[in-house]
C-alpha cells in the first residue's frame, strides 16, 4: 500500500465529508437557504428532475424564497414538488414566480432536524469506517501476497486509523456547528 493508496482512501473520504456537506444544507435551521430546495424533484417532461434545472432559486428576504420557473407549464409540478418534499414549506404562487415563506421553527421540529442531522452524520461515519475497512484489508492481502513486510502493515494500518480519526472528528464537528445552527432561536 503507498502513499498513492493512502490519497485513494483520503480522496475517498472526502467525497463522504461532501455528501454530509450537502445532507446537512438541506437541514433547515429557520434561514433561507437556496440549499434547502436542493433535494427537491419535479415531474417535468416525463421524469423527474432537481429544481434548479427548471427555475431559479433565490432568497429575497431572510424568510422567503423564490423560485422563478422558466417553463409556465411546470409551475403547478414545482408547486406540488416543494409541498410534497417534507420540508414544511408552502408555495404562495404569483404566475410564474413562486414564493416560499419559511416559518419559523418550533421546538419539536427543532429536535425533529437534529435527530435527522444525527443520522447524516452516523451515515457519514459508516461510510468512513467502511473506507478504513478496504484500506487495512488491502494492506493485509498486500501482506499475504509478499509486497509488505509485517511491519510495513503494521505502519499502513496506523496511517489509515489515524486518517480516520481525523475524518470522524471532522464529521463530529460539523454536527456540532449544525446542531447549534438548528437550535439557536
Amino acid at each position: 500500500m503507498s502513499e498513492k493508496d493512502v490519497e485513494e482512501l483520503r480522496r475517498r473520504m472526502n467525497g463522504a465529508m461532501d455528501a454530509l456537506k450537502k445532507e446537512l444544507a438541506g437541514l433547515r435551521t429557520g434561514r433561507a437557504s437556496v440549499s434547502l430546495l436542493e433535494p427537491v424533484q419535479v415531474d417535468a417532461y416525463g421524469g423527474k428532475m432537481p429544481i434548479a434545472q427548471v427555475g431559479s432559486v433565490n432568497v429575497p428576504e431572510p424568510r422567503m424564497l423564490s423560485v422563478q420557473v422558466w417553463d409556465k407549464s411546470l409551475v403547478k409540478s414545482v408547486e406540488k414538488a416543494i409541498r410534497e418534499a417534507n420540508l414544511g414549506l408552502n408555495p404562495i404562487v404569483e404566475g410564474q414566480l413562486l414564493r416560499v415563506p419559511i416559518p419559523p421553527l418550533t421546538e419539536e421540529r427543532r429536535k425533529d432536524l437534529s435527530k435527522i442531522a444525527h443520522k447524516y452524520a452516523e451515515q457519514a461515519r459508516i461510510a468512513v469506517r467502511n473506507i478504513r475497512r478496504d484500506g487495512m484489508e488491502g494492506a493485509k492481502h498486500m501482506e499475504k501476497g509478499g509486497k509488505l513486510t509485517e511491519d510495513e502493515h503494521r505502519k499502513r494500518n496506523t496511517q489509515i486509523q489515524t486518517l480516520t480519526d481525523e475524518f470522524i472528528k471532522k464529521v463530529d464537528e460539523m454536527l456540532a456547528a449544525k446542531e447549534t445552527d438548528i437550535m439557536h432561536v
